[in-house]
């Protein structure tokens, strides 16, 4: 008696996956399972906290640290300034943080694109030891590396002798607490990240077609704009989103290197949270320091669509 073939609905549904085989429902079953870990560990260390965060904007502060879960929005209107004398200030410092993220990426990027272009067409042997150190400060914390600058722009080392020689600054008087020790902090610190991606497209840049533009007789503008960036935007997008997310809400750097005189919503954010502080304006301090990093983020990713798109 010959076995009867299997209906049309379970052959379809039945799928060869690693030799083995099974069915669709099984094979979704087992990539659930193999997705339920970082999944997971997203909810529990990502989606979590930042509902917490935005509950707590949203309340209201009591005494001596202390806050109540009280639907309010007077946390946000006070850093709007509709609500408090201070508020001018605190609108000052995030426009502050939006400028010094914005120059600091700039700048970064600046130096980060030559740079990745003399690393990439170094020998071998050479490059790697420039990308050694390029990386060299990440093997190094944040807080000795703004000790060592501020010991170099201190008052007897020749960057501070240099600069009083030229009327900069008065004699015998040190480059910090300045906002220029501020901003050559920033862009030390956040640089290698601006290197590493835009170096990683021009390792890979095809010559080509730089070959191709400049025997159709392009000049050096075209050829870079319509050979080369092409080829490196994507780095370069990276690099934007690895310096200015970082620079906006640093706050060692400022502490240090203004002398606590030249906040940024790092710092603004960092004294509200503490004993006997105010936690939920801090919250939604830290809502307005989200919301001013993702919009750059959709507007990247917006254009990386539009240009993807045919």
């Amino acid at each position: 008696m010959t076995e009867r073939p299997p209906s049309s609905l379970a052959a379809r549904d039945r799928v060869l996956w690693e030799g083995q085989l099974t069915t669709h429902r099984r094979l979704r079953l087992r990539g659930l399972l193999q997705v339920l870990p970082g999944a997971a560990w997203l909810v529990i260390f990502l989606v979590l906290p930042s509902v917490v965060l935005v509950a707590l904007a949203f309340a209201r502060n009591a005494l001596y640290g202390q806050f109540e879960w009280a639907f309010s929005f007077e946390n946000f209107t006070r850093m709007l300034g509709l609500s408090s004398a201070e508020a001018g200030d605190y609108l000052r410092i995030v426009w502050r943080s939006i400028w010094v993220g914005a120059m600091t990426t700039v700048l970064s990027i600046a130096l980060a694109y030559p740079l990745a272009f003399f690393i990439a067409r170094r020998p071998q042997r050479q490059r790697y030891l420039l990308l050694a150190l390029v990386m060299v400060p990440f093997a190094t914390n944040i807080v000795v590396r703004v000790y060592a600058l501020m010991i170099l722009f201190s008052k007897d080392l020749p960057p501070a002798k240099i600069a009083s020689a030229l009327g900069l600054v008065d004699p015998n008087t040190s480059l910090y607490p300045s906002a220029f020790a501020v901003y050559v902090g920033m862009i030390s610190c956040y640089l290698p990240f601006a290197i590493l991606p835009i170096y990683t497209n021009v390792e890979k840049l095809d010559w080509s077609l730089v070959e191709a533009a400049q025997d159709l007789y392009g000049g050096t503008w075209r050829v870079f704009r319509h050979a080369i960036l092409p080829q490196t935007r994507p780095g370069l997008s990276a690099a934007v989103i690895l310096t200015f997310i970082p620079s906006m809400g640093t706050f060692v750097i400022t502490d240090l290197l203004s002398g606590a005189k030249y906040w940024l919503v790092g710092n603004l954010i960092q004294q509200q949270f503490g004993p006997g502080k105010n936690l939920p304006f801090g919250a939604a301090l830290s809502v307005a320091l989200m919301i001013l990093t993702l919009v750059p983020l959709l507007l990247l990713r917006r254009r990386s669509k539009r240009e993807v798109r045919p």
